[in-house]
């Protein structure tokens, strides 16, 4: 990874994964549920942007 992409996952990503889980434990109910769908989210988006850019 390059400098720009360590500053776009610092600054944005981030604390948006963690707001976000955060939120999800406020609600008792359906936390679990949103929590997995966090985590395959996270890695979908992780697996996409290393099929673009080929693993560079």
């Amino acid at each position: 990874m390059n400098i720009p992409s360590l500053i776009f996952w610092a600054v944005f990503v981030l604390p948006l994964v963690v707001f976000l889980i955060w939120l999800m434990r406020q609600d008792k109910r359906k936390g679990v549920t949103g929590l997995i769908v966090l985590a395959i989210i996270v890695v979908g988006g992780i697996v996409y942007m290393y099929l673009k850019t080929g693993g560079q």
